[in-house]
């Protein structure tokens, strides 16, 4: 065996050992009892995944040793070469296990391999970097492991031999392996991998680069082209079956649009919206928690009106901000928060704005990530973000890269919302929390747990609900406020299956003294019923192109919610979920109990396709716009 065979086994060995030892790592890590049966599977079907990423990672490397001979005729010396090679190496070995350090930090926060939230990450490198510093000492690893790296080569890498094969056998070399990475890369598809019953087997039988790549190249997907799809008047007609409420009357023969009648009389009552980053309802102590984490939100929830059965969407904020903003299901790939062409969509600010109501939308970070800046400023909200601190002369008690902590952004917001009131009109305020978030990081002596952990987080940004909720008793417009306590998601939402929904399991409270009676709502709902269910209460009449329900006329069994990652796409109804994935017929699975035996899905697989398919032509067509019409006759105000 030739010098430059031995480099390129001693790159392939570093990098499959590296990979396999991630793998086993990660099985480990997620603490799952997994079946012998299990590991053969992911370790077997890992390897395949492996060997298509070597093959891309070796081809510059043999296309080097083919040419290096003609390179040392023209005066590239070989002890230049040795030192040039083992830093390369160096580089090389230093890259696997950065990689393989990546995938444990994901795999905490995700229990996923790289998937398209790294992805979108990547876009956003001041945050994102930002918050793999604050959490993580990156230059102490790096530094670390590049050194580590080094001295391993400086002792393993292969020495000169002195010899290389004829031209031919160098460049047969380099072509098989560019053969090899068109195969691996054009062939091997990442659905082999997740076609596990499990899905943690499913995770750990890809590769993380290979799922970084997939996910790169996916991360937009045309729902027409991969997912099932009902023909156009079927398509019509299930829909329109599926959106209509007894208050309401469609205005056209083929569209959504409809005319909603208020139910009751309306009332100008100031609106505060808080979406709390990553707030699982297993956090709290009234969905069965021991721990004593969320006291606040415990006690605001036996005062007002808690949904126990309220669903997220998705697994990112944006798609919460899209729920929660246009009560449409989520459709796949990039959120609509972060996709062209999303000014001027029909929205409850919007709606709320035509009616006398002012508008907020209030973050703690800088609202240019992830596009919330431009998308609520450019549907009818007011936009105040972090950068609107310096200006108030607020001070800030603690900051991170994500954002100023939650309880310097409430001081924001009560200073937004006091000014709001004296203009003498009510106000809507969407409030956007980040301090539950890692590097999970908040003022010193606010709880009794621990920095740099979920769980002190959670009973952080508790605590700062209960001093906002305490601060605003003060206010004058207190009394006529309602308060809606909700998550942008959860936590984590990976499990078992793909669409586990215990793992979409969010909280929400309506709490207003004096307006909300205490008391428990039950019933299945989704973020995009928010909208809805709000404007009702409110007792407004408008013309809608929500695709969500107004929970108090819906009747009784048509409750659904809509869970989903970028690109698989659930339908829950009562005990049974409907999933939509790429390229894939629809599965039908258990949803929150036991499904009963011999029961024909094909209606709720119908439903389903249309509720997505809908909401993916509506947006492209241009059909969620805000209505053009005059505004339908208000209500009489109480």
């Amino acid at each position: 065996m030739t010098e430059s065979e031995r480099r390129i086994v001693w790159i392939a060995t570093g990098f499959m050992v590296v990979a396999g030892c991630t793998r086993i790592g990660l099985a480990i890590f997620s603490a799952e009892v997994f079946t012998v049966f299990d590991w053969v599977r992911f370790l077997a079907v890992g390897v395949l995944y492996d060997m298509a990423v070597l093959a891309c990672i070796l081809l510059p490397w043999t296309v080097y040793e083919a040419i290096r001979p003609a390179l040392e005729r023209f005066g590239w010396g070989r002890r230049f070469d040795r030192i040039w090679a083992t830093c390369w190496a160096g580089a090389y070995l230093s890259f696997f296990l950065l990689v393989a350090a990546g995938e444990f930090a994901f795999w905490g926060e995700f229990a996923s391999r790289f998937d398209f939230i790294a992805v979108d990450y990547l876009v956003y490198t001041h945050e994102v970097i930002g918050n793999i510093r604050e959490s993580y000492p990156v230059w102490a690893w790096g530094g670390g492991i590049f050194g580590i790296c080094l001295l391993a080569c400086r002792a393993t890498w292969p020495r000169h031999g002195g010899t290389f094969r004829r031209w031919p056998a160098r460049w047969a070399l380099a072509g098989g392996m560019g053969l090899a990475a068109f195969a691996g890369t054009a062939v091997l598809e990442q659905d082999f991998a997740e076609s596990a019953d499990n899905a943690f087997v499913g995770q750990l039988s890809n590769n993380g680069v290979f799922a970084f790549v997939h996910a790169f190249r996916h991360n937009e997907l045309d729902y027409a082209r991969y997912y099932p799809v009902l023909p156009p008047r079927r398509l019509e007609a299930v829909t329109r079956n599926l959106v209509r409420q007894q208050n309401t009357e469609f205005l056209d023969g083929d569209s959504i649009d409809r005319d909603v009648r208020a139910h009751r009389p309306t009332r100008p009552v100031n609106i505060v919206l808080i979406s709390v980053e990553s707030l699982s309802a297993e956090y709290l102590g009234v969905f069965g928690n021991p721990d004593g984490l969320t006291p606040e939100l415990d006690r605001l929830a036996s005062e007002g009106l808690l949904f126990n059965q309220f669903y997220a969407t998705g697994t990112r904020t944006v798609r919460g901000l899209e729920a929660l903003s246009i009560g449409t299901p989520p459709t796949p790939g990039q959120s609509i928060v972060r996709r062209p062409e999303n000014h001027g969509l029909e929205n409850i600010g919007e709606e709320l704005g035509e009616n006398g109501w002012q508008a907020y939308w209030i973050y703690g970070g800088y609202g240019f990530f992830d596009n919330m800046n431009a998308y609520f400023g450019s549907n009818h909200y007011t936009v105040v973000d972090r950068s609107a601190v310096a200006e108030s002369g607020l001070p800030v008690h603690h900051e991170n890269i994500w954002g100023i902590a939650d309880e310097d952004l409430y001081s924001l917001a009560l200073r937004t919302l006091s000014s709001a009131d004296e203009k003498g009109s009510p106000f809507f305020a969407h409030i956007m929390t980040t301090s539950n978030h890692r590097p999970f990081t908040f003022p010193e002596g606010r709880t009794d747990l621990d920095q740099g952990y979920r769980e002190g987080a959670v009973k952080y940004s508790d605590w700062a609900i209960g001093d906002f909720i305490r601060r605003a008793r003060s206010e004058p417009w207190f009394a006529n406020t309602l308060f809606i306590l909700t998550a942008d998601h959860t936590a984590k939402a990976s499990g078992r299956t793909d669409l586990p929904p215990s793992r979409y399991h969010i909280p929400m409270i309506w709490y207003a003294p004096g307006l909300v009676a205490p008391g428990t709502m039950p019933r299945l709902m989704s973020q995009i019923d928010l909208a809805p269910t709000l404007l009702g209460w409110l007792g407004l009449s408008y013309q809608s192109r929500f695709m969500g329900y107004d929970m108090a006329v819906l009747e009784p069994g048509r409750e659904r919610a809509f869970i989903s990652t970028y690109q698989k796409l659930g339908y829950l109804k009562g005990d049974r979920l409907v999933v939509l994935d790429v390229n894939r017929a629809p599965t039908v699975e258990a949803g929150l109990k036991a499904p009963p035996a011999d029961v024909d899905d094909s209606v709720l697989i119908e439903e389903a396709t249309a509720w997505y398919q809908s909401a993916s032509e509506l947006f492209s067509s241009g059909g969620l716009r805000d209505i053009d019409r005059p505004v339908a006759q208000a209500g009489s105000r109480e």
